[in-house]
């Protein structure tokens, strides 16, 4: 099988803490993969070894194997890679002073994936009806975000990213700060997209992993403790540490 993502024996240090520990996992392309496990355990570090952004502190150290798409991510150009990957961060974060319609267009352009104006209005279309918030706005596509709520706004994030036309996302606790509407509209959103999209998405809710996740990765203290598909692991889970978690006491 090929897989969208690899990784093998990675460790991160970060200010000579030791973050992330012999992390080994396979994604499968077309697949939600879910991240779970307390604050602090490494999550989001892991997200960003997969898309470079770890980069950003000059303090970080990775080792290891990383495949992404193919490609030996650790080596490859960083702005390559992004360009394949989008993200969807825990705070919803539109660019206050672009439309609804520039907010979602600016990715598109970015990545030259529209020839021309008619082009452009059927990916942000594409877009915004991938990320449920079409019907919401299309009549109003020249209002800016601080007009929508706080789920739309994450939703435009989404619908952001989805322009790009990339083959792996990204998704850091994206419901974390909506209303449970809104949350379980990206839901909706996330389970119609695999489809057509890689997702790997981090979690601490487990009701919500078990809604949209094909495989299951639990973290602990920066290391791997169980992983497996989503009903092996919610119906069976095998450490102390995952049926903790499961039943929200970690």
């Amino acid at each position: 099988m090929d897989y969208a993502i690899e990784m093998n024996n990675v460790n991160v240090y970060i200010d000579n803490r030791h973050i992330l520990k012999n992390i080994s996992l396979k994604v499968p392309y077309n697949t939600v993969y879910v991240i779970m496990g307390p604050s602090g355990s490494g999550k989001t570090t892991l997200l960003r070894v997969i898309n470079r952004l770890i980069d950003v502190n000059p303090n970080a150290k990775v080792e290891g194997v990383v495949k992404v798409l193919g490609l030996n991510a650790l080596n490859h150009d960083p702005y390559d890679l992004r360009r394949h990957i989008g993200m969807l961060f825990q705070v919803p974060n539109p660019f206050p002073h672009m439309t609804i319609y520039d907010n979602v267009a600016v990715a598109a352009r970015i990545n030259n994936v529209a020839r021309n104006k008619k082009d452009l209005y059927e990916v942000v279309k594409w877009a915004l009806e991938k990320a449920m918030l079409w019907d919401e706005v299309k009549d109003r596509l020249h209002d800016y975000p601080h007009q929508l709520s706080g789920g739309q706004k994450q939703r435009l994030c989404l619908a952001r990213a989805l322009a790009m036309k990339p083959k792996i996302l990204l998704l850091d606790e994206p419901t974390a700060n909506i209303d449970p509407v809104n949350a379980r509209k990206l839901e909706e959103a996330i389970i119609s997209l695999k489809n057509e999209i890689t997702i790997v998405m981090v979690t601490h809710n487990p009701h919500q992993a078990a809604r949209v996740a094909d495989y299951v990765s639990i973290i602990y203290d920066g290391r791997i403790v169980e992983q497996g598909s989503a009903s092996q692991i919610f119906l069976k889970p095998s450490t102390e540490i995952a049926q903790k978690l499961l039943r929200g006491e970690i």
